[in-house]
């Protein structure tokens, strides 16, 4: 499995690249075929001068790919929801592939 993680308008440290490395590591648990997963770490500004932490994780399998989005005020709040979301969503594929067979 590839794993890609990229920050964007910040440095990240090894404290967070860690929590990520160990939550994506764990999706193997959930689809035994994932071919690459690419993380996206943002510092988003709006037009008010807070500054929202984006995650987005993008998953790839054989024949399909998922993404997912989430923000909020931490980098690991954001990191979490969205990896939630992510299990979720490859859970489901994994289920409807099962039934299919």
């Amino acid at each position: 499995m590839n794993v890609q993680i990229q920050t964007v308008h910040f440095d990240a440290d090894s404290k967070l690249l860690d929590l990520v490395n160990t939550k994506i590591e764990k999706l193997q648990t959930f689809h035994d075929r994932i071919v690459g997963v690419e993380v996206y770490l943002k510092l988003d500004a709006l037009s008010q001068q807070v500054k929202d932490k984006v995650a987005e994780i993008k998953v790839h399998v054989p024949k399909h790919s998922f993404f997912v989005k989430h923000a909020s005020k931490t980098f690991e709040e954001s990191f979490a929801l969205a990896f939630e979301s992510m299990v979720n969503q490859v859970k489901r594929q994994k289920q409807k592939l099962a039934e299919v067979a």
